[in-house]
């Protein structure tokens, strides 16, 4: 984004108008799960009427050209092609299913960093013990985020069999160098695969800027989808290599012999046939509503709300921001003197802000270099106004002197 360009200010009025839970909480969880828009509810609620009315599958044929929007809708968020897109049904699915398309071997190294989310994680580690890969994480700079020069270095010296990064942390508000990294595995032709779900929506995503060969995202946290929605982009690179998950069914491929079977050339070989067409037309619904907001807008109004949050909590004696890092997003975190997780959350829910809990078991070594065992995720989005950032301040602010460990 060209910080210098002028952005024309965004309706926030009118958006808030478009959120029926505006007027019900102050919803700083957007980094859990957007509120929906009236539009993404009506497309949902619209096709299970239709569904009840005429039947399943015929709703889903009444509906094709509304279904094929979602891959047009996705690809152009992107920069891709709708060929290159692959539902999915969280980005958890769509991350774990492109990783069953590698054929790893003992041995092969895993690139990643110090800050790649749990579930990757964890999945890496299941690698490592039943394959014998090698995980192997970049250091850090000083002032946060992955070291980009000794990243590129480990993979000149390991050549690793993927590099996976996660563009920010479920648990930070750092922001990584995906496209620099991107670029490194593409003079060296590494394999690149990105955790995009906590930027889709929040961030301008190219996937050619990035470098990407796979990128995993959801739908329900910054595009403001249903729950149960996500998506896998899978490069003409990989098409072309014939990637495919360890399980193929008839969305994926066709069988052609008794003994053979045929991929589908496009990134549909990532999918099963059997789809939840209601919250994939929400899911495309609240794509389009985005991408006519404008990710640029959205990405300078959620910049500015939580650089807002963490100017006013870092004004509050017995609080202490988390976030480090050379560029932030908006997921503020902050410890809490004299308070337990779940008490403080609760005491938080109790004034109708929503918030999110990170434990120490989310983010082992992130927690572990900070010191801390819990933190309280805050995630403004674009549709929040300043006086609800300044009411969450101040509800922090009010908590903070009585504590409580119980």
């Amino acid at each position: 984004m060209d910080s210098k360009r002028e952005l024309p200010p965004l309706d926030v009025a009118a958006l808030r108008a478009d959120t029926p839970g505006c007027e019900q909480v102050i919803h700083f969880n957007n980094a859990g799960a957007g509120l929906m828009t009236a539009s993404v509810l009506a497309a949902m609620t619209g096709h299970l009427t239709l569904e009840a009315q005429t039947g399943g599958y015929e709703a889903a044929a009444a509906r094709a050209g509304r279904i094929r929007g979602f891959y047009t809708e996705a690809a152009g968020l992107l920069g891709a092609r709708p060929e290159e897109i692959a539902f999915a049904n969280s980005s958890t699915h769509a991350y774990a299913t492109a990783l069953s398309a590698i054929d790893f071997r003992s041995g092969d190294v895993i690139l990643t960093t110090r800050d790649d989310f749990v579930s990757n994680q964890i999945a890496f580690l299941s690698l490592r013990r039943r394959f014998g890969v090698r995980v192997v994480r970049a250091p850090n700079l000083p002032e946060g985020g992955v070291d980009v020069d000794a990243m590129a270095t480990l993979m000149r010296t390991l050549r690793p069999r993927l590099v996976a990064v996660t563009h920010v942390p479920t648990n930070s508000g750092l922001v990584q160098p995906v496209a620099a990294i991107g670029r490194h595995c593409r003079d060296q032709d590494l394999l690149y695969l990105v955790d995009a779900c906590q930027s889709i929506g929040q961030l301008p995503l190219d996937v050619t800027a990035i470098g990407a060969d796979l990128l995993a995202a959801t739908c329900r946290k910054w595009l403001r989808g249903p729950r149960g929605t996500g998506l896998l982009y899978v490069s003409q690179r990989v098409l072309d290599a014939g990637y495919e998950p360890l399980f193929v069914d008839t969305n994926g491929a066709d069988w052609v012999t008794e003994d053979r079977y045929e991929q589908v050339a496009t990134a549909a070989r990532f999918e099963y046939w059997e789809f939840p067409y209601a919250t994939l037309l929400g899911c495309a619904e609240a794509i389009r509503y985005a991408r006519t907001v404008g990710i640029e807008a959205v990405a300078a109004r959620t910049a500015a709300l939580g650089a807002r949050l963490r100017d006013r909590l870092a004004a509050i004696g017995g609080v202490r921001l988390l976030d480090r890092g050379a560029d932030l997003a908006a997921l503020v975190t902050f410890a809490v003197d004299g308070w337990d997780a779940e008490p403080f959350k609760a005491a938080m829910d109790r004034q109708g802000i929503n918030s999110a809990l990170s434990l120490r078991e989310f983010a082992i070594l992130d927690f572990g270099d900070k010191g801390v065992d819990w933190c309280l995720r805050l995630s403004p989005h674009y549709y929040n106004t300043e006086d609800e950032v300044d009411r969450v301040a101040d509800a922090v602010a009010a908590l903070v002197p009585l504590g409580s460990c119980s």
